[in-house]
């Protein structure tokens, strides 16, 4: 299971709050999960998605995919990913999660890329 200090100090979104959020179907929020367009966990037999990664404008960034993809590439694991994305990095001014829909977007992507060299 991932950090808790992570999982308490952060939003952390069922796939129904999500699906509001995005006004979109609960059956489109999985499929976003399932497709690797949102990062979720499953804790306690519920799914969560990080609330910083759904953006109140009803879309997700196109990025994300590939941001995960590269993660996952670099031999993360799911609770690697969260950590990393949610441990401030000084060079970005904050987190890289909080970075993902900023002009600072594509760094974050770079620097994951560069995690596997």
């Amino acid at each position: 299971m991932p950090d808790e200090q992570l999982i308490s100090s952060n939003e952390w979104l069922t796939v129904p709050a999500v699906a509001q959020r995005l006004n979109v179907r609960i059956t489109r929020v999985h499929r976003m999960i399932a497709e690797g367009e949102l990062f979720a966990l499953r804790r306690d037999g519920v799914v969560y998605i990080p609330g910083e990664l759904v953006p109140t404008d009803e879309h997700v960034a196109a990025h994300l995919a590939g941001l995960f993809i590269v993660l996952r590439d670099d031999g993360f694991s799911r609770e690697e990913m969260l950590r990393w994305l949610f441990t401030p990095d000084e060079s970005l001014g904050g987190k890289p999660v909080d970075a993902l829909y900023g002009p600072k977007a594509r760094e974050v992507k770079r620097r994951a890329q560069a995690l596997a060299l």
